[in-house]
């Protein structure tokens, strides 16, 4: 999505008329969840996806029609659509995507700002295409055309960016004029509380879907929204962490990959003929310093995201920033090493002090049996395991598997 928001405030900047297609809801499979996000221009450039390419072409259409002055559009697509073939739509899934051309009362550039700065960002659209806001950091740039309301949807959206959270904040009352739905039937359920099956629906009653605030008068979350007005919030957070600690040549793929990946990468080593921007392009920080001495440095930017991984093979420098590492709030820290190796860095982490309930923590040898063999596979490895730690995946073949293959 990074990219996507770049090229969106790229084109605003040189005038380039451009259509904006967001995923609002999901139902069963889908390859992508609220937020996601493809661009059309005016010339017939697209950047990004909103289905993995099931429904790309008909958006494109769709979004001809927009940029020729026709009103936003909330479509529908799903396997029970009688032209859901005709569109590739076989993923079992269905999903909802409002196309709405973004203009140059949007504020594009202050977002793409604060995302490329790590800024915690809300991207907030009405359903009904009148007006755009970003919100973050108690601020807000744009409008919807009224103050109150403003101020009521940068509350709505405040409480989902503080949740990581994409999706429609519903308000109440009668879908705002000027909408057009395209699709099985005329997007019903978008101020549907008790749908408990559509991912992205921020609901105003009943149960709402997973990690998003229902609105009105929220303990939970305060959030309140303009009554009559359906709200799409785009979150932007900000990038999780990958630290490298050891410039070895294993870590020179596994900081590329993982900046590919969205990752912060910070590569830390003590040897200055190692620890080299030549020889990390992508990595955003190459320090010069024992590891557990920037640890405890900078143990302040450590959360349940960051990912630690530990390439020095040398027990100097390894169980020092382990044993920190492990006493963080870090939700990954591996390290790598053979069988032997790793015996020995556990029995000296319990010397350090480690609790069982510390070492527990510690994925040694590092990664997912791959197979692999190399820098490279052993990055791809590693990652991987970051991947399946971070969103609960099995790591298990999709193939030993049952039910949908996309479920979050």
């Amino acid at each position: 999505m990074r990219h996507v928001i770049d090229q969106a405030a790229a084109w605003q900047r040189s005038g380039t008329r451009f259509v904006m297609a967001t995923v609002v809801r999901t139902w069963g499979s889908s390859p992508h969840g609220p937020g996601a996000s493809m661009l059309v221009s005016e010339g017939g450039r697209v950047v990004g996806s909103v289905s993995g390419g099931c429904v790309e072409a008909e958006v494109c259409a769709l979004a001809e029609d927009v940029l020729a002055g026709a009103a936003p559009v909330l479509a529908r697509w799903g396997i029970g659509d009688e032209d859901a073939f005709a569109v590739g739509l076989t993923c079992g899934g269905t999903i909802e995507v409002l196309i709405r051309e973004m203009g140059a009362q949007v504020p594009l550039g202050r977002l793409a700002a604060d995302v490329a700065a790590g800024v915690p960002v809300a991207l907030v659209t009405p359903v009904d295409g009148g007006g755009c806001l970003v919100v973050g950091g108690g601020t807000v740039s744009g409008s919807l055309g009224d103050p109150r309301t403003d101020r009521a949807a940068g509350l709505a959206a405040e409480g989902m960016l503080g949740r990581g959270a994409d999706g429609l904040v519903a308000g109440g009352g009668d879908a705002a004029d000027g909408l057009v739905t395209r699709g099985n039937e005329a997007a019903d359920g978008l101020v549907d509380g008790g749908d408990d099956d559509a991912d992205g629906m921020v609901g105003s009653g009943g149960d709402t879907a997973d990690g998003l605030v229902s609105s009105g008068n929220d303990a939970d979350g305060g959030a309140v929204c303009a009554p009559g007005r359906e709200l799409l919030v785009q979150s932007f957070g900000s990038r999780p962490r990958l630290l490298i600690f050891g410039a070895a040549e294993f870590a020179r793929p596994l900081a590329d990959m993982g900046a590919a990946l969205g990752y912060r990468v910070t590569v830390c080593d003590a040897r200055p003929a190692f620890a080299t921007a030549e020889r990390f392009p992508r990595a955003d920080e190459v320090v010069v310093e024992r590891p557990d001495r920037w640890f405890r440095a900078h143990e302040d930017r450590i959360d349940a995201t960051t990912a630690v991984c530990v390439l020095s093979h040398d027990a100097r420098f390894d169980v020092p920033v382990l044993t920190l590492a492990l006493r963080s709030a870090a939700g990954y820290v591996g390290a790598m090493g053979s069988r032997r190796t790793h015996e020995d860095r556990m029995e000296r982490l319990r010397t350090a002090g480690a609790t069982e309930a510390e070492t527990a923590r510690l994925r040694s040898p590092i990664g997912l049996d791959l197979g692999g063999r190399g820098p490279e596979e052993a990055a791809l490895s590693i990652l991987a395991e970051i991947v399946a730690v971070r969103q609960g995946g099995t790591a298990l073949p999709l193939t030993v598997r049952t039910g949908p293959v996309h479920t979050g």
